[in-house]
């Protein structure tokens, strides 16, 4: 068994990437991910990444606040203490809405962040988990975890060099942290 955990192909042009990216697909190798400096178009699809269902939990965050003010406002304004104001009734809808609008907003914030922070894993106090450093920088990384690839690490080094990777590790999985 090999003592490999990660092999990282590094490449400084994002188009001799995204010909590493066809190159592996074409061999039938599983990409465990890619880190890159700046957005790419396109690298979604290539890597047949789902869409976020982060907009459904915004739904239900807002959701969530909507009816918690206006329970809150509705048992106040009614129930708790009815006060007639100029010969209004208690249940009166335009009052609502600006207490309704800006707590929907606020829980609909808080609760994407917190949304966020736990899908990604990037809750604050968690150290930075970064393949190679360069990433973050200049250079565009493409990670193969070789755990049951029918091909043997030679093949998959030779597909990175042809696509034109400047330099291609084997090394064992480590993070670095930016502290």
């Amino acid at each position: 068994m090999s003592s490999t955990k990660m092999i990282l192909g590094v490449f400084d042009d994002p188009d001799e990437m995204m010909d590493g990216i066809d190159g592996l697909q074409k061999n039938s190798v599983t990409i465990y991910d890619v880190y890159t400096p700046m957005p790419i178009h396109g690298i979604e699809d290539k890597l047949n990444i789902k869409d976020s269902r982060l907009g459904y939990a915004a739904f239900l965050c807002g959701c969530t606040g909507l009816s918690v003010i206006f329970s809150i406002v509705y048992y106040t304004l009614v129930h708790d203490w009815p006060m007639n104001i100029g010969g209004k009734p208690h249940f009166a809808m335009p009052d609502f809405v600006p207490f309704c609008f800006e707590w929907t907003v606020l829980f609909t914030a808080f609760g994407m962040v917190g949304t966020f922070f736990f899908a990604t894993h990037l809750f604050p106090g968690r150290t930075a988990r970064v393949m190679d450093l360069r990433a973050t920088n200049d250079k565009f990384v493409i990670a193969i975890n070789p755990k049951g690839l029918s091909l043997p690490h030679e093949d998959i080094t030779r597909i990175l060099t042809e696509a034109g990777a400047t330099e291609v590790k084997h090394n064992e999985r480590k993070y670095v942290s930016y502290e």
